[in-house]
């Protein structure tokens, strides 16, 4: 068994590096080693330490609406449809929730009266405040209706976060889908977890969803001029019971959907298998001369400057917000 040398930089905190969906598929075909100087790198966005690694492949695995830059990495897993040779493969974030993917799959098989015994309207459970507006607009429009229970850190009205995800999803009709922004493929594992918990999804973020998932099985708001006209359409299918059924019982993938390919078990194998049975030497692509070296030294003096100034800027802004409130003191 052929042995490899990896790493995992710029990360989420609690990735293990053990156990993890790369590493797992990787284990099956390699003999493992989680080393210090790698000839494999996995990278993602949420750092720059991977500049301080030069001699190695560079995998760059993105869970957010960026685009990747392949003068810095030889090779690319996002969101985006892009076709560039054998260097990037489109891999949404919901591929590497293997937890939810399975009860997703059989939700349309549970009987009627399963679905017609949740009495509950309309979730959402959300901790992360930065998100595009639509969000917040869609949450205040469903309320004007009926109120919708939030369970996460944002807008919370039941008391606290909830301890299980899953298990207050189930209790409702409807869950409120919405990625933290708009793109053409930008598709998460919101609407995943919202399946998962046999709901119906009520999703806004990537335009072309309707080609991922059968849209059959959940409201697309992106189908609709405006979030009125959505409310109007959730309405209809709360307040009947047949078209309820029919979409909550929708299976969530059909022959056409993308989604087929991408929770394949060997989807993203085949991409990794191709990059790792080359040699380190014939796998890198990205540009490690002249013009493209000096790309990657400026990107990562401009990222350097770029982390500075936040450092100088997290004080200012402390300063200027009791300064503030000091003023505001004084002139009451």
């Amino acid at each position: 068994m052929k042995k490899i040398k990896i790493n995992f930089i710029d990360f989420w905190p609690d990735l293990v590096k053990e156990d993890n969906y790369f590493y797992n598929i990787l284990k099956k075909y390699y003999e493992v080693e989680i080393s210090d100087e790698p000839d494999y790198l996995f990278c993602s966005c949420f750092g720059n330490k991977h500049f301080k690694y030069q001699d190695c492949v560079k995998i760059l695995f993105l869970g957010e609406n960026i685009v990747p830059d392949f003068n810095l990495y030889d090779y690319a897993m996002g969101f985006h449809y892009i076709d560039f040779e054998d260097r990037y493969l489109r891999l949404p974030l919901y591929v590497l929730y293997e937890e939810c993917i399975p009860a997703a799959l059989k939700k349309h098989e549970y009987s009627d009266e399963y679905y017609l015994n949740k009495t509950k309207f309309c979730n959402f459970v959300v901790s992360n405040p930065n998100a595009a507006g639509e969000r917040e607009k869609m949450l205040d429009i469903l309320n004007s209706y009926q109120t919708v229970d939030s369970g996460g850190r944002y807008r919370n009205n039941v008391g606290g976060p909830v301890k299980d995800k899953n298990a207050f999803v189930k209790q409702y009709r409807f869950t409120i889908a919405f990625e933290n922004s708009t793109m053409s493929g930008y598709t998460t594992e919101k609407i995943m977890e919202a399946f998962a918990g046999d709901t119906i999804p009520i999703y806004w973020g990537s335009p072309r969803i309707g080609e991922e998932f059968n849209p059959k099985a959940f409201v697309n708001c992106h189908e609709f001029s405006c979030m009125d006209e959505v409310l109007a359409k959730v309405k209809e299918i709360n307040e009947n019971e047949e078209l309820y059924l029919e979409m909550i019982k929708a299976p969530i993938i059909t022959e056409s959907s993308q989604a087929k390919q991408y929770l394949e078990p060997d989807y993203a194998e085949k991409f990794l298998l191709s990059v790792f049975e080359q040699d380190k030497e014939h796998a890198i692509r990205r540009n490690m001369v002249y013009l493209g070296r000096d790309y990657q030294k400026k990107m990562k003096d401009a990222r350097k400057i770029q982390g500075v100034l936040d450092i100088v800027k997290k004080p200012m802004h402390q300063f200027n917000k009791v300064k503030a409130q000091t003023l505001s003191k004084y002139r009451k």
